[in-house]
């Protein structure tokens, strides 16, 4: 059978030598890698990965991370861009300077060994996190991948151990690597606690972890049909909801938005950022052209049951950025023959809202979260 993994090649003590090349982000493999140790400065690393080289590690675990650390931070010390003049071209600037940041960071290469271990002095065993993210592999074998793409299995794995606390649930979700946390708990308060339409029967649209699912189970919806296109979160939402003891009034299945039937209530809480991701991992948070947010307005009255309603949650940060105005948005609404029946807002209490120093400031302090009760013209 041929491999079709993607493979990285390099030179190494005049030996021709390859390996299967990893990245969650997509990114292939870069052309030009060289070995780089411990006695490399930060400066000339700096300079190497700027320039497209990518250095494939052979010294000690912890120096390399004290390397990526040097290299963060001469990655933030480049010049910033003049003044943006819309928060359109601020949004842009500022996903220019993340990818920019990302693509020097992600140039510092470890090795892997079959099993996830990290052949280098002094490195953690990181077999369980990578094992989770990865799952198992027949013709598992040695790999490349980058330090910073290990860190951030490292911290899912974390939370997925950990959970996220959801106190109208009296209970944790735990988040699978790539899929979205439910961190933001303000769009859980709304789901909560807002009047529901009939008990017999929901769909949750883009289920994920399953948190949305398990809130109706919690306040006594009968039969829940929760929906994903991404067997992670298919995965993820299947062990919450079974860990929740809702295994018996929630279905997980595969579908493109919607599945067969009807329902007395559809909850959809779509990617609220109409942009294109910039890696796989980024497809909870943008959402290209709306498209998600359009399927869902536009299937929407054929799997309402009679007198039901759809629940979109749904931020209006992208009108602050002023990536999608509140007319187009209600024209979509208007094209899919629904009425707003009502509008609950809340605003949002997440760290970034309140830090002045965060990027896109101005936006995430103006923004709101809404759940636009829906239903048939």
């Amino acid at each position: 059978m041929p491999d079709n993994h993607p493979i990285i090649a390099w030179n190494e003590a005049g030996v021709a030598k390859s390996a299967r090349w990893r990245s969650e982000t997509a990114t292939p493999p870069p052309k030009h890698v060289v070995i780089a140790d411990d006695r490399i400065s930060a400066d000339a690393a700096f300079r190497l990965v700027c320039e497209g080289t990518a250095l494939l590690w052979r010294g000690d675990f912890q120096n390399a991370r004290q390397l990526l650390q040097a290299l963060a931070r001469r990655a933030e010390a480049k010049p910033r861009k003049r003044q943006a003049e819309t928060a359109a071209m601020a949004f842009h600037w500022h996903r220019q300077a993340q990818s920019q940041r990302a693509r020097i960071l992600n140039q510092l290469l470890i090795p892997f060994d079959a099993d996830h271990g990290v052949p280098l002095r002094r490195a953690p065993d990181v077999r369980l996190a990578c094992a989770a993210a990865y799952g198992v592999e027949k013709d598992a074998q040695p790999y490349i991948a980058s330090l910073r793409g290990l860190q951030g299995l490292i911290g899912a794995y974390e939370w997925r151990k950990n959970g996220v606390e959801v106190p109208l649930l009296g209970a944790r979700i735990h988040p699978h690597y790539g899929v979205f946390a439910p961190v933001r708990g303000e769009y859980l308060t709304l789901v909560g606690q807002t009047p529901l339409p009939g008990m017999a029967s929901a769909f949750d649209i883009g289920t994920g972890t399953g948190v949305l699912a398990a809130l109706l189970a919690k306040r006594g919806v009968k039969h829940i049909v929760a929906t994903d296109n991404d067997p992670r979160a298919l995965a993820c939402a299947a062990e919450n909801l079974e860990r929740l003891g809702f295994g018996g009034q929630v279905v997980v299945t595969q579908a493109d938005l919607y599945p067969e039937g009807r329902a007395n209530l559809v909850v959809c809480n779509p990617p609220w950022v109409p942009a294109r991701p910039g890696s796989p991992l980024d497809q909870a948070i943008f959402d290209p052209d709306s498209r998600m947010l359009k399927g869902f307005l536009s299937g929407l009255a054929a799997h309402l049951a009679p007198g039901g309603e759809g629940w979109l949650i749904l931020s209006d940060f992208a009108e602050h950025l002023g990536l999608r105005s509140r007319a187009e948005l209600l024209a979509e609404i208007s094209a899919a023959q629904l009425v707003v029946l009502e509008k609950i807002d809340v605003k949002p209490i997440h760290p970034r809202s309140m830090d002045s120093s965060a990027p896109l400031h101005a936006a995430r302090k103006a923004e709101v979260t809404s759940l636009w009760r829906l239903a048939p013209c």
